[in-house]
């Protein structure tokens, strides 16, 4: 058997949006100076009525950023770790190019802490200080409500943390719901670098909530071009950096335990949303295919979201699914490694595992292609596709229907790859990952410092 997994009544006029429309609230209490001895990170006591710290943490109430020339932080807010290694190793090469000022990483949970500590090593705690923000009771209390269907405490975190958010000159985040602070909160003089994570097809990565940021890195010439172009950014506002996840890849082979490596190993790796996912019509029939064919081997590794909460809610194309259960039978059987949450889910090391790929819209198939292979892709919801950039990934490889499919789809894909498919992966993959000799957090950390070093000048 192959398994891993990751990790009060309200009155009837309460809600997560009521709650979000209420404004600021006073403003918490000032952040302690310096990381915990141990590298640990430091609450931030923003709590009315609470003290959450003690001990050597506890320091005359001084403010964390007060009397520093430069102030950046570096904010990880999501359910789960998927985008820490996209810019943590950023914040890191900027304290090693020691120019940048004060580099704050902040989480907003003890699981992200635990990620940005593995990553970061010896650095946090000594160059980078580690903050994790916390909610006031009222927003808990919320989360415990209807975190099991929306992501409250990531929304409800930035009005319980606004005084944090206003000591800060620059805020550097991988995901978007951060603009409230300026869309909803007003802290306009604060700039907000994007860093995106993965360079994926989908259109919400290319919406117009990405003009809203003050600066945008990204990974290759493709990603910049359609942000010019759909999204309407300023060519001075984006820079190509190549993909920072990349310096932390070790490009090792390492198989699930049981596996033989002369049987061909497959990864099904379905994303989240119902309107795009093949998991939701097909997901089960696809394991019924490999429980049927043990000469193949299957790492069952959805987007680390899907199986996240009891119901996949998305915002980009309103809708909602239930991800299921998965039953025994998949777990038992010999051939198939189910994880629903582990950090190998994040780290690329299904993907460097697997010798095809067979998914849907998942950005994780560009990372897949680090070295070219085999694909096979499901398109579930009959789209027309062809000609479509937001399915620009579908040409690495043949596209089927169903899983009635799978067994001359996956004999076609690795028949053809070498020559159909090989030249147009390694294209592929040139336009979305733009990687030099030099590594991309290094260049990264030069594009903020010169972005800063231009803020500066205009003010």
């Amino acid at each position: 058997m192959h398994r891993e997994r990751g990790h009060a009544a309200l009155g009837p006029k309460v809600s997560v949006m009521d709650e979000l429309k209420t404004g600021p609230q006073p403003r918490p209490a000032p952040l302690p100076e310096g990381p915990g001895a141990d590298g640990s990170a430091v609450a931030a006591p923003g709590l009315v009525g609470e003290n959450l710290l003690t001990g050597e943490n506890l320091l005359a109430g001084e403010n964390l950023l007060a009397g520093e020339s430069r102030r950046i932080g570096f904010l990880f807010n999501h359910d789960q770790i998927h985008q820490v290694a996209h810019s943590l190793p950023i914040a890191m090469a900027l304290a090693r190019q020691g120019a940048a000022g004060r580099i704050v990483v902040c989480t907003t949970s003890a699981r992200l802490s635990a990620e940005v500590r593995r990553i970061g090593g010896a650095m946090i705690g000594r160059e980078l200080t580690l903050v994790e923000l916390r909610a006031r009771p009222v927003s808990r209390m919320l989360a415990r409500v209807f975190g099991g269907l929306l992501p409250a405490h990531k929304l409800l975190i930035y009005r319980d943390n606004l005084d944090f958010f206003r000591g800060l000159d620059l805020l550097v985040v991988a995901e978007k719901t951060s603009l409230i602070l300026k869309t909803r909160y007003g802290l306009d003089r604060i700039g907000i670098v994007h860093t995106r994570h993965g360079a994926g097809d989908r259109a919400i990565g290319f919406d117009r909530a990405s003009a809203g940021f003050d600066h945008v890195l990204c990974s290759g010439p493709k990603i910049r071009e359609r942000l010019l172009r759909e999204v309407g950014l300023e060519a001075r506002k984006v820079t190509v950096v190549g993909y920072p996840k990349f310096d932390l890849c070790r490009r090792e082979k390492v198989l699930p335990k049981g596996f033989d490596p002369a049987k061909p190993t497959v990864i099904y790796n379905p994303h989240p949303s119902p309107h795009l996912s093949s998991w939701y019509r097909h997901g089960r029939e696809v394991l019924d295919f490999f429980l049927d064919h043990p000469e193949y081997q299957l790492i069952f590794a959805p987007h680390v979201m899907l199986f996240e909460r009891r119901l996949v809610v998305t915002v980009d194309r309103p809708g909602a699914a239930r991800p299921g259960r998965i039953a025994r039978k998949y777990h038992e059987a010999p051939n198939i490694h189910i994880d629903l949450g582990s950090r190998a889910l994040t780290d690329m090391t299904y993907t460097q595992a697997a010798d095809i790929y067979l998914g849907d819209v998942s950005s994780q198939i560009y990372e897949f292609l680090l070295e070219p292979r085999p694909c096979l892709f499901l398109n579930s919801h009959h789209v027309a596709w062809q000609g479509d950039p937001n399915y620009l990934h579908w040409q690495a490889g043949p596209v089927i229907d169903g899983p009635a499919q799978l067994a001359d789809g996956l004999a076609q894909a690795v028949a053809t790859h070498q020559a159909q498919y090989l030249a147009t992966q390694r294209a592929m993959f040139a336009q979305s990952f733009d990687l030099t000799g030099e590594p991309s957090s290094d260049r990264a950390a030069r594009a903020i410092v010169a972005f800063l070093a231009d803020r500066e000048v205009d003010a």
